[in-house]
């Protein structure tokens, strides 16, 4: 088994080379097939997370072990099953769900593991998809492709999920008028999804006029680029003065979100999805006297991502695939995520 693994915080990644696991009882070896290059693997690849005022939140505090094989958006072929598999059979093109809990706590028992209080996702507390071959703990993190192909399926168990989970939440209050901030690979997912699910007008907002004009093709009604100081404004103007219904920020950053709040309207719903960092501060008494509603998105769990494969599978959501890499290339797929090289998402074939 081949596998790119960081070391430590802001480390190169290594290759190492290993003995295949063999799977028993509920495990699956999977050949990898695609793994998707995610931000996330970014914080784990430089140890952590931006909290603002010089506060740095480690993965180690999270219970991150180095050195850890990263890659969370794994799709492989099933080439071992352990003795107490069933539902899957050697040879099926599968999509992993990484994101695993302990099976104990109150979110894991009603089947949010990717909420769960001591969370075992994979790419993160365990080995991932930065490899030619991975273990998966149980079958039954595992879906069918059916005919999804296997780049494009990647984001679904990661940045669709994400997307999916964000949209489902600021369409709560059925929009007319759903603001999303950010057109990455994340913004233009929720896009497409929004497009797909709601029946709101879709105004998308992002400093680059090239992934504005993607948002349009994906489904936006209208785009504004941020770099305009009148911003605020021409949203405002979009959505009759009143303001939005939903905001959805892709980004969360200190100011994507003072932009969130100073286009919702009253009743208004603003869903935080990005890990950008940084602090803010409120004027609470705005928050009661609007009657608004803040609240975070983080992935989906197992029944999201099987609904988010059935939009896929209608060909209603096009995962943007933008680049490649060899398993060798690991480091620079990182560095040109971190540089904003990639416009959608970027794949490992190992």
């Amino acid at each position: 088994m081949k596998s790119a693994r960081i070391p430590g915080p802001n480390k190169p990644l290594t290759i190492s080379e290993s003995e295949n696991p063999k799977p028993r009882g509920t495990q699956v070896l999977l050949k990898v097939k695609s793994e998707g290059v995610c931000h996330s693997d970014l914080h784990l690849w430089e140890g952590g997370y931006d909290l603002g005022d010089g506060q740095f939140l480690k993965v180690t505090d999270r219970g991150v072990k180095y050195p850890v094989t990263p890659g969370h958006e794994i799709v492989g072929t099933i080439e071992e099953i352990g003795e107490s598999v069933s539902n899957v059979s050697v040879g099926d093109d599968v999509l992993v769900f990484p994101w695993m809990g302990c099976g104990e706590c109150p979110a894991c028992k009603v089947g949010n593991e990717n909420l769960c209080d001591t969370p075992k996702s994979m790419g993160l507390f365990q080995n991932g998809g930065y490899a030619d071959y991975t273990l998966i703990p149980d079958s039954k993190y595992l879906a069918k492709l059916d005919g999804v192909d296997p780049d494009a399926a990647t984001s679904l168990a990661c940045s669709g999920l994400t997307a999916y989970t964000a949209i489902k939440k600021a369409n709560q209050n059925s929009p007319e008028f759903l603001v999303i901030i950010g057109a990455g690979g994340l913004g233009l997912m929720g896009v497409q999804i929004a497009s797909e699910i709601t029946d709101a007008k879709i105004i998308c907002v992002d400093l680059d006029d090239k992934k504005l004009e993607t948002a349009k093709e994906m489904g936006a009604h209208f785009t504004v680029n941020s770099k305009n100081p009148e911003t605020v404004q021409k949203i405002m103007s979009i959505c009759n003065d009143k303001g939005a219904d939903s905001v959805i920020d892709f980004v969360n950053a200190p100011p994507t979100v003072k932009t969130g709040l100073d286009i919702l309207r009253k009743r208004g719903n603003l869903v935080l999805v990005g890990l950008f960092g940084g602090s803010l501060e409120l004027s609470l008494v705005t928050i009661p006297l609007k009657s608004i509603i803040i609240q975070g998105a983080y992935t989906g769990n197992y029944n999201d991502m099987v609904e988010l494969l059935a939009l896929a599978r209608k060909g209603t959501i096009n995962p943007v695939i933008s680049k490649r890499y060899s398993l060798d290339e690991a480091n620079t797929a990182l560095e040109d995520l971190k540089a904003r090289k990639i416009i959608g998402r970027a794949v490992i074939n190992p």
